[in-house]
């Protein structure tokens, strides 16, 4: 783990979020607020086959949040509802418990594993990863 949570990575992640901007007609959508700092998640999906199809997100958040957003965004075209449930809980396990940062798809969620000791950044790292799992379950929900 790095003592400095604003690494050159996560910065390079912060810097460049994809899919950024809404989408017309989502399946579903999901808008979360960190309750200790402030920062804003929007977030459209589509779904096909019980996977993300299309996104889209606006985001509102310290760099922590940004590059955690930039790391959904970049990996959640082609992921499963379980995927993502599974990256949020690692993150949640790895930034509260010490627990190894998730692997896999979202495994450049290691980036942001210097914020364990900034846990009023938590709920900003954790948005687009709640997001995420809310909005699955929404559309899975509508699509059935």
């Amino acid at each position: 783990m790095t003592s400095d949570p604003y690494s050159p990575d996560l910065i390079a992640l912060a810097a460049d979020i994809p899919h950024i901007g809404r989408l017309t007609a989502p399946h579903a959508s999901v808008r979360k607020v960190s309750r200790i700092c402030g920062s804003e998640l929007d977030l459209d999906i589509c779904l096909e086959n019980g996977a993300i199809s299309a996104l889209g997100l606006e985001v509102r958040a310290c760099a922590l949040g940004q590059a955690s957003a930039s790391v959904f965004a970049r990996n959640a075209i082609g992921a499963t509802l379980d995927d993502v449930r599974a990256a949020r809980d690692g993150l949640k396990a790895m930034l509260q418990e010490g627990a190894n940062p998730p692997q896999g798809r979202f495994a450049a969620l290691s980036a942001v594993e210097g914020a364990r000791a900034y846990r009023q950044r938590h709920g900003s790292i954790l948005l687009a990863f709640d997001a995420g799992v809310d909005a699955m379950e929404a559309g899975c929900v509508r699509a059935s």
